[in-house]
């Protein structure tokens, strides 16, 4: 590995960035590295020019394309400290879809057809929460404060630490759960084979195909249920800045995506068509 790979390892990681953005910046410039066959460091503005336009043509979604973008902007702006160098690169924009959400039934079907009671266990936890997957396997024995009412999240996103809701019927699942499981400690979700928290390859697989066997055409990934604590808290009435304070969103717009497919907001707003006078309607 060069040095300036190597130096910029350890800036990541005193920069505190996930583990995997760490690897995705990695992998992005020792990908480079091998396409010009020469040290980073000796590359000029006009050469990274032409590399960030090959990586454009390669086809990329935008979400990888800036992945890759800032992993190169990183290097030479922090590491290298040559921000002139990669002052003419401009981030794609993105795709933005409507997060994807399950209907209520649906997520009853869902959490019957997983049988393994931990995979079960942090389902609860992502729908009854709004949890991300990374935070709730994180999460230890001593996190959850029935008394309170709260789980304690210590490394949410961006290295947030914050409290999120503990029901009283998902701390009586719970409870239950870690009678029967006995899981071990300190992680509420551990597997018997390794004792540490099961992968998020392996949550993943395990929630594809119980919602194979639930009958749900939809895509079931662990964000999906974060999604829809949201929404379903949305559709009762819940105040949008209190969902902003339980997912640990920093902008309001973020949570307020999700009033785009709330179906209860939808019905109950009236259409301006609604309100013309009755002599106009049929």
């Amino acid at each position: 590995m060069e040095k300036c790979i190597e130096q910029m390892v350890q800036d990541l990681a005193f920069a505190a960035y996930a583990k995997s953005t760490q690897a995705s910046y990695l992998r992005t410039v020792t990908e480079m590295a091998a396409h010009f066959g020469k040290p980073l460091a000796e590359l000029g503005r006009e050469e990274l020019r032409a590399y960030c336009e090959h990586l454009r043509e390669r086809g990329q979604s935008a979400s990888s394309l800036k992945m890759n973008y800032a992993a190169i902007v990183f290097l030479y702006r922090k590491t290298l400290g040559r921000p002139n160098d990669v002052s003419f690169v401009c981030w794609p924009k993105q795709y933005s879809p409507l997060p994807p959400v399950l209907g209520v039934d649906e997520v009853h079907g869902f959490l019957g057809a997983l049988t393994h009671r931990m995979y079960q266990a942090i389902a609860m936890v992502l729908y009854g929460s709004g949890l991300r997957l990374a935070e709730a396997l994180a999460l230890t024995v001593s996190d959850i404060d029935g008394a309170r009412g709260v789980l304690r999240v210590h490394h949410g996103k961006g290295n947030r630490a914050r409290e999120a809701k503990l029901s009283p019927a998902l701390y009586a699942w719970l409870r239950s759960y870690w009678a029967a499981a006995r899981p071990a400690r300190p992680y509420l979700f551990a597997s018997p084979r390794t004792g540490r928290p099961p992968t998020q390859a392996s949550v993943r697989r395990a929630f594809e195909l119980a919602g194979e066997q639930a009958g749900i055409k939809k895509p079931i990934r662990p964000h999906v249920l974060r999604h829809s604590f949201a929404t379903h808290l949305l559709d009762h009435g819940t105040d949008v800045r209190v969902i902003q304070v339980l997912l640990g969103h920093r902008s309001l717009k973020t949570t307020a995506r999700y009033t785009q497919v709330s179906t209860v907001l939808m019905r109950e707003t009236p259409s301006p068509l609604d309100l013309l006078p009755r002599s106009r309607k049929p």
